[in-house]
């Protein structure tokens, strides 16, 4: 199964990062993961809602310049949206948000879309994303989803689970990371969350559990895959690395995503662990290359 072009809609932002300086990243959750796939050498381009503004064109660039294809229409809104991120001593990162966010629209049916974070919750764009998604499941095209939720920017988490599976039931690969699922569904264990989104219908999902790896699942197969040790500079980012890493993976794949066995899903929480260890060893949200993430792993670069 080889895909030309990913599609990734959803937000992009400047974060405003207080640590031992204040500095402006490019960032957002869709455009890392879009940044991620560009370094990769997968065709990719973002649909998102920038201001015609300096920091408009700051992220632009920034996408710009590691091969990501900019969406028609994405300079419709009155100002680029902002989060100031403060990071604690372990690396961890707080948010505080200043989002506008709308879709262009996409006049094409993309044969892979990628969706997540606040541009698949925050109206009026989610609605938007949800008519997009909708639209490539019918035509028969994969559609992947991290709901990175931000707990500042949604409502009620009843109401948020409704819309959050109602997405999930046309996605095809499913990422989570413990903290969405614990917020998602409290008190239920991981194995039970999976249980869950497959029933919905999702064919690949995925549960990380920060350093210590993940789980992935089909109706098929389950295997735990532990993370990789690091020196943590921060975490920014590490999330984004690990779907943009799964996408790469499985957009050049032969098999249908349920026909994976455990050795090809050890194989894509392997590779997708150690695309993230690099990312988190670095300041900011700098994800790696293809090169950087076989040479890595010790294997012959492309």
């Amino acid at each position: 199964m080889t895909v030309h072009r990913i599609t990734v809609a959803g937000e992009a932002l400047v974060d405003i990062v207080h640590d031992d300086a204040v500095r402006e990243i490019p960032g957002g959750s869709p455009a890392n993961v879009a940044l991620g796939l560009g370094r990769l050498g997968v065709p990719v381009e973002f649909a998102t809602w920038l201001g015609d503004d300096a920091h408009g064109n700051q992220v632009a660039d920034h996408l710009e310049a590691s091969g990501v294809e900019l969406a028609p229409g994405v300079f419709g809104a009155t100002r680029t949206s902002a989060a100031t991120v403060r990071l604690a001593p372990d690396g961890q990162p707080s948010y505080e948000f200043g989002i506008e966010w709308d879709l262009p629209h996409l006049p094409h049916t993309p044969r892979w879309l990628h969706i997540g974070s606040i541009g698949a919750f925050l109206q009026p764009g989610a609605g938007k994303v949800r008519q997009l998604v909708q639209r490539t499941a019918a035509a028969g095209g994969i559609v992947s989803f991290d709901p990175n939720i931000r707990p500042a920017l949604l409502g009620d988490a009843v109401a948020e689970r409704v819309w959050f599976e109602q997405l999930a039931a046309d996605a095809t690969v499913l990422k989570l990371s413990d903290e969405d699922a614990a917020w998602l569904y409290p008190g239920d264990s991981a194995d039970a969350v999976l249980d869950r989104l497959l029933k919905l219908g999702v064919t690949l999902v995925a549960i990380t559990t920060g350093a210590a790896g993940a789980t992935l699942a089909t109706t098929r197969e389950r295997v735990a895959v532990p993370g990789e040790r690091v020196d943590v500079v921060d975490t920014v980012g590490a999330g984004d690395t690990y779907m943009a890493a799964l996408i790469w993976q499985l957009q050049d794949t032969t098999v249908t995503f349920d026909a994976l066995d455990s050795s090809a899903l050890t194989r894509l929480g392997q590779v997708s662990a150690s695309a993230a260890a690099i990312t988190v060893s670095r300041r900011g949200a700098d994800l790696p290359t293809a090169d950087d993430v076989l040479v890595a792993r010790g294997e012959p670069t492309r």
